[in-house]
C-alpha cells in the first residue's frame, strides 16, 4: 500500500503523485500531503479525523468540479455549479470516480466498473483500440476483405477440394430437422454436427 507523505518543496507535483496543499474542508486543519499515483492508497484514522473530508469532499469534489469545467457554458447551466473545496492547491489530479461504502448495488459480483458504469466503455476501448492475437499461434490477427480471403484460399489450396462451413447453431441443444430441411432446399448438401459431417 502507498503512503501519503508531506509534499516536496519544489512547488510542483511529480508525475507520479497527487499533491494537496492547505486542505481545510470540514475538520481538516490546513493539511498538505503527497499521494502516490498508480498505487493502492488507504486513508485511515479514528472517527472524525477527516478521512471522508479528504477523500470525498476535497479530492473527489475538486476532480468532479474540474471535469464539469470542461463542458461548454451552455451544458454547465443544466448541470449546476460545484463549489470549489477549501484547499489552496491540488496538482496531479486525474479524472475521478467515487464509490461510497453504502452502495445501492446488492449484487456480490459488482465491481468498480459495473457500479460506476464505465465497464461497457472499457469493453469498447479494448475491442476497438486493441490489437487481437491468435490464442493458438500468438500471431496478430489481420482482417481480410472477401476478395483477399478468396485469393488466399485459391493460393493455399490450389488443386484441392475444400469444404467451406458457416455456423448455423452454436452452443444450443435441441432438434433442428426443419432447419436442415430449409438449408437443403437452398442447395446445401453437407452439414457438420458435433464435429461429424452428415
Amino acid at each position: 500500500m502507498g503512503n501519503a507523505q508531506a509534499p516536496n518543496s519544489t512547488g510542483f507535483a511529480n508525475e507520479g503523485e497527487i499533491r494537496v496543499e492547505g486542505a481545510r474542508e470540514h475538520n481538516l486543519k490546513d493539511i498538505s500531503i503527497t499521494i502516490p499515483r498508480n498505487q493502492l492508497v488507504v486513508i485511515t484514522g479514528v472517527s472524525g479525523s477527516g478521512k471522508s473530508s479528504l477523500a470525498f469532499d476535497t479530492l473527489y469534489a475538486e476532480g468532479q468540479r474540474r471535469y464539469l469545467e470542461t463542458f461548454s457554458a451552455y451544458a454547465r447551466q443544466f448541470l449546476g455549479g460545484l463549489e470549489r473545496p477549501k484547499v489552496d492547491q491540488i496538482t496531479g489530479l486525474s479524472p475521478v470516480i467515487s464509490i461510497e461504502q453504502k452502495t445501492i448495488s446488492k449484487n456480490p459480483r459488482s465491481t468498480v466498473g459495473t457500479i460506476t458504469e464505465v465497464h461497457d466503455f472499457l469493453r469498447l476501448i479494448f475491442a476497438r483500440a486493441s490489437d487481437a492475437f491468435s490464442m493458438q499461434t500468438g500471431e496478430a490477427m489481420i482482417r481480410f476483405t472477401d476478395e483477399e480471403i478468396l485469393n488466399r484460399i485459391l493460393q493455399d489450396y490450389q488443386g484441392q477440394r475444400i469444404l467451406l462451413l458457416a455456423p448455423l447453431v452454436k452452443g444450443r441443444k435441441g432438434h433442428y430437422r426443419e432447419l436442415f430441411e430449409s438449408v437443403m432446399k437452398q442447395g446445401y448438401v453437407r452439414a457438420r454436427v458435433d464435429s461429424v459431417l452428415v
